[in-house]
């Protein structure tokens, strides 16, 4: 089922091209994000916005994504008055929804999704630095850029992991701007990784550089992540 138009969100046209997608997704993420804008920042915005580039921006998902919004639109059309009635029986049940229910909900966010996502963003913004100091001995060093791009696949291995635990449960509504940082802080991590794993294949030190202030954006993101946690307890 396909409950929301990623196209839609991303303001871009079915037929766009992955190039138009990304360009897109910038420039929206900028937008609402509150570093860049205070005036148009919105947290919940931003975690649509990066939900749909992780679909939309992955030729394969989108492909997949694709075909379920044709049959979703499709049985859309063919059973409206079906639809409605279970939306009003969700409405209902979410109604029903008990204070009790609510405090359980976040609880069982923060132990299942939050704390280990926590985990794995901490071991890969804080071993950077290290890495970094290792390679700074000789930079075309076949062995320590071996070493170095073991590390970058342990943390992109890492980051995986935090990614599939981060959408394994919906985020409660009362955590969306704790939400809103983590899942950019690991769009964060994604984008550093991918200019750091140029490196070893040209030795141009600007990736190396746009690698290290991606990484330190993403620990902005992560401290503020974690200053919505405690403000929230």
């Amino acid at each position: 089922m396909v409950d929301t138009n990623h196209y839609e969100t991303l303001k871009v046209s079915p037929t766009a091209s992955q190039a138009e997608i990304k360009q897109a997704y910038r420039r929206l993420a900028k937008q609402y994000h509150p570093d860049s804008n205070q005036e148009t920042a919105d947290a919940e915005q931003i975690i649509r916005i990066n939900a749909a580039y992780e679909v939309l921006g992955d030729a394969e998902r989108r492909q997949s994504y694709d075909r379920r919004l044709h049959n979703h639109r499709t049985q859309k059309s063919n059973g409206s008055r079906q639809q409605r009635s279970t939306a009003a029986g969700q409405q209902y049940q979410a109604q029903r929804q008990t204070g009790r229910d609510v405090d359980e909900q976040i609880e069982q966010w923060l132990r299942l999704v939050y704390q280990p996502v926590n985990r794995w963003v901490y071991a890969i913004l804080n071993s950077l630095k290290t890495q970094i100091e290792k390679l700074a001995a000789d930079p075309f060093d076949d062995v320590l850029l071996e070493e170095f791009q073991d590390y970058l696949d342990t943390c992109r291995d890492d980051l995986k992991q935090a990614q599939i635990t981060f959408r394994s449960l919906p985020n409660p509504p009362s955590l969306a701007r704790v939400a809103a940082h983590l899942y950019y802080c690991l769009n964060q991590i994604g984008d550093g990784l991918d200019e750091l794993e140029y490196f070893p294949l040209n030795y141009d030190e600007s990736y190396l550089h746009a690698g290290q202030e991606m990484f330190r954006n993403a620990k902005g993101l992560y401290r503020e992540a974690q200053d919505s946690v405690m403000a929230y307890k």
